[in-house]
C-alpha cells in the first residue's frame, strides 16, 4: 500500500530542494527522518514536513492499525518547478536587472514494504493455493535485434570470395 502528499509552491528554487529530496530517495523513513532532521539546509525542513504528511496519510489509509517507522519506504520523491515571480531590481543608468523568484512543488510517495495484500495472502492459505493452481507462467517472447556493424562486416567478409 502507498500514499502520498504534496506541497505547493514552496518559496525555495526547485534545484535546492533537489539536493535534499536526493538524499532520502529510497531510504527508510525512519532513516530518511532522521537525515532530515539534521541536515543543515533550509529546505530540509519543508522536505520533513512533507515527509510527516505522507507517513500520516499511509498510517490513515491502512486498515490493520498503525504502520511502524521502519517498515516505510520512501518509494519515490521528487521536485517540480512551480511559478516564477519576476521582480525588477534598480540597475545603474537606470536600468533595471530582471530578479526571478522561483519556487517549487515537493512530493513524496511513501509505501509500506510487506504490501496490504501480500498481507492478505499470507493470512488465507486458500488465495495462496488458487493463485499457485493458476495458468503457468508464459515465457518472454524474444525479440529480434538488428545486426550491429561488427555482425555486418563478418556477413560481407563471407559472402566475398576468398583467394
Amino acid at each position: 500500500m502507498e500514499a502520498r502528499a504534496i506541497n505547493r509552491y514552496i518559496s525555495t528554487s526547485p534545484r535546492k530542494m533537489r539536493l535534499v529530496i536526493d538524499l532520502i530517495r529510497g531510504k527508510s523513513v525512519d532513516e530518511a527522518l532522521h537525515i532530515l532532521h539534521f541536515s543543515p539546509k533550509h529546505a530540509s525542513k519543508t522536505a520533513e514536513k512533507v515527509l510527516r504528511s505522507a507517513v500520516a496519510n499511509l498510517q490513515n489509509k491502512e486498515e490493520g492499525g498503525r504502520l511502524e517507522a521502519e517498515d516505510i519506504v520512501v518509494k519515490t520523491a521528487f521536485v517540480d518547478c512551480g511559478m516564477t515571480m519576476k521582480r525588477i531590481s534598480p540597475a545603474p543608468m537606470g536600468r533595471g536587472f530582471r530578479i526571478r523568484k522561483r519556487s517549487n512543488h515537493v512530493t513524496i510517495v511513501v509505501a509500506s514494504k510487506v504490501d496490504g495484500a501480500a498481507r492478505r495472502t499470507a493470512k488465507s492459505p486458500k488465495a495462496a493455493k488458487s493463485k499457485a493452481a493458476g495458468s503457468p507462467e508464459v515465457p518472454a517472447r524474444k525479440t529480434r535485434r538488428a545486426a550491429g556493424p561488427a555482425k555486418k562486416a563478418e556477413k560481407e567478409k563471407a559472402a566475398s570470395p576468398s583467394k
